[in-house]
């Protein structure tokens, strides 16, 4: 019987399959911090990223104090961060988020929390946190929402069925209220992003929602990542040929914190995409996490290096 003797891909920090330098990319400040509050989630979606659902508590709730001791470092070390965004699972299913989100903007923080707006964001304490949130912090929050198509039966193809007037509705108390909330779609039907944005355009206007569907800021639409499908590894040469600057890659300028189910502390991450990968925990703190980071994952390729996707607004 034959033997494979073809290089396995994505094995070596240092050099590809192919033995060429791999790209990886310097750290040029703290921009955004990002909190995984938890990896539970109220639904679970078709192609999570990160594999979120009711049952997945890989990543435990963040509390209080740890958001809180990230900060005082961000503060001790002078890192300059602007913005810290929320993520999870489902932000709002963590029993400190409310608690979390005030100390971030009373700190003058701006903060950005991505959520399905469903029921667990539709909660009375919920609800009324926000709008106390919003009175005394105006300008800082911004809520981001998961909407991955602007039909509903291919929005309910990757969130499951009863998904979508849950999620409209969630939408539409943020409109009524006046937050300032942007959109996610998903781009993995196929189409051009001229096409989205027109439709994301005719479905929000049937809701009369006000929103600029032109602003990449504004309604972000994701590249894909499908575990199936090969991806060529990314080697310094690449940065040329592709015209792509490592600097703008999310690991530039970002950083991850999460709780590893049954870890007695904290760890950060490279990339909020790279959860569960421990070749990207780059340690306990915001210090020790200023350190290049080798683009040694597919999704470091197929997300952000070809697919220019970033999770930061």
């Amino acid at each position: 019987m034959a033997v494979d003797s073809t290089p396995a891909l994505f094995v070596d920090p240092v050099t590809t399959a192919t033995g060429e330098p791999r790209a990886l990319v310097m750290m040029t400040g703290l921009e955004t911090l990002w909190f995984n509050t938890g990896t539970l989630c109220n639904i679970a979606c078709d192609n999570c990223y990160i594999e979120s659902s009711p049952e997945n508590d890989r990543l435990e709730y963040l509390s209080l104090d740890d958001v809180a001791g990230y900060l005082d470092e961000i503060e001790a070390k002078g890192l300059g961060t602007t913005e810290i965004g929320f993520t999870g699972g489902e932000p709002f299913m963590n029993p400190d988020i409310l608690a979390i989100l005030r100390l971030t903007l009373s700190a003058g923080y701006s903060a950005l929390v991505l959520t399905n707006a469903m029921r667990p964001m539709m909660r009375p304490r919920i609800q009324a946190g926000l709008l106390d949130l919003k009175r005394e912090f105006f300008g800082q929050l911004t809520l981001r929402v998961s909407i991955d198509h602007f039909d509903a039966t291919q929005h309910e193809e990757e969130r499951g069925p009863g998904t979508w007037a849950p999620m409209i509705k969630g939408l539409k108390w943020l409109h009524q209220n006046q937050f300032t909330f942007y959109l996610a779609g998903r781009t993995r039907w196929g189409e051009d992003e001229r096409t989205l944005r027109e439709g994301y355009r005719q479905m929000l206007t049937g809701f009369g929602i006000t929103f600029d569907v032109d602003d990449p800021t504004a309604l972000i639409l994701f590249p894909e990542i499908d575990p199936n499908k090969a991806v060529p590894e990314i080697t310094t040469s690449c940065w040329g040929i592709l015209g792509v600057e490592p600097q703008n890659m999310m690991c530039a300028t970002s950083r991850m914190i999460v709780k590893h189910k049954g870890d007695p502390a904290p760890s950060v991450m490279a990339c909020t995409l790279l959860a569960y990968d421990l070749r990207f925990r780059l340690g306990s703190s915001l210090a020790q996490a200023q350190q290049p980071v080798p683009l040694n994952h597919p999704s470091c390729a197929m997300f952000c290096v070809l697919g220019g996707g970033s999770c930061s607004g």
